[in-house]
C-alpha cells in the first residue's frame, strides 16, 4: 500500500496540530501555501485540507465549520482518504476502453456502454488472465459450473458482449477466439 499524503495549505495553525497527532493520521504531512500547491505537478496522488475551496485543484477536504473536533477532524480525514482511494481503484482500464467497476460502464472516449455484472467480471477475468481462456476454465470461474456440464452459458455470454461491444464502438476484436480459447485483445 502506498503512502498518502496530505497537504495542508495556508492554515499554519491547522498544520502544527496535526503534526501533534500525527500517529493518529498515518499519513505524510506538508504544509504549502496556495502558491506553492499550484506550482506542484504531482499532487493527484494527495489529499488537500484547507479553509477554502481552490478551483483549480481535486482531491479537497474544506474545512467550513470551525472550530472543529479534533476527532472529527480525523474521520474526516480518513474517510476522504477512503472515498480517495476507493475511486482510484474504481476504474480499470482495458485495451483502449475504460471500465467503472462501480456503475459497471465500459467508455472510450466519446460513448459508453452499460455492462451487466457478469460481463463486467467476465471481462475482468479475461483482461487478468493474459493468456486464453477455456471455456471450460471460464465456466467454471465466471459462472461457478462444473466443466463436465455441457452447456453454451459462456458462448452464448460472450457472443452477445461481442455484439454489444460492436453495436456500440464498432470493435469486433476485443474479445477474440484463439485455440485455446478467449483473450482480450
Amino acid at each position: 500500500m502506498s503512502i498518502q499524503n496530505l497537504i495542508i495549505c495556508d492554515s499554519k495553525i491547522i498544520f502544527d496540530i496535526l503534526i501533534e497527532i500525527k500517529e493518529k493520521l498515518n499519513c505524510n504531512l506538508s504544509f504549502k501555501s496556495k502558491e506553492e500547491l499550484l506550482k506542484l505537478t504531482n499532487i493527484e496522488n494527495c489529499l488537500i485540507l484547507s479553509d477554502h475551496k481552490i478551483l483549480e485543484l481535486e482531491n479537497q477536504i474544506i474545512l467550513k465549520d470551525l472550530p472543529i473536533k479534533i476527532s472529527k477532524l480525523i474521520e474526516t480525514i480518513h474517510i476522504s482518504f477512503l472515498k480517495k482511494n476507493f475511486n482510484i481503484q474504481s476504474e480499470i482500464v482495458v485495451g483502449s476502453y475504460k471500465i467503472n467497476l462501480n456503475s459497471r460502464v465500459m467508455s472510450d472516449e466519446n460513448k459508453s456502454l452499460n455492462l451487466t455484472e457478469k460481463e463486467t467480471f467476465l471481462i475482468l477475468y479475461l483482461k487478468n488472465q493474459n493468456k486464453p481462456c477455456s471455456v471450460n476454465n471460464i465456466q467454471e470461474i465466471v459462472w461457478h459450473q462444473s466443466s463436465i456440464l455441457e452447456t453454451h452459458t459462456v458462448e452464448t455470454h460472450i457472443y452477445r458482449l461481442r455484439k454489444k461491444i460492436k453495436d456500440m464502438f464498432n470493435d469486433d476484436k476485443f474479445i477474440i477466439s484463439l485455440k485455446d480459447g478467449y483473450l482480450i485483445n
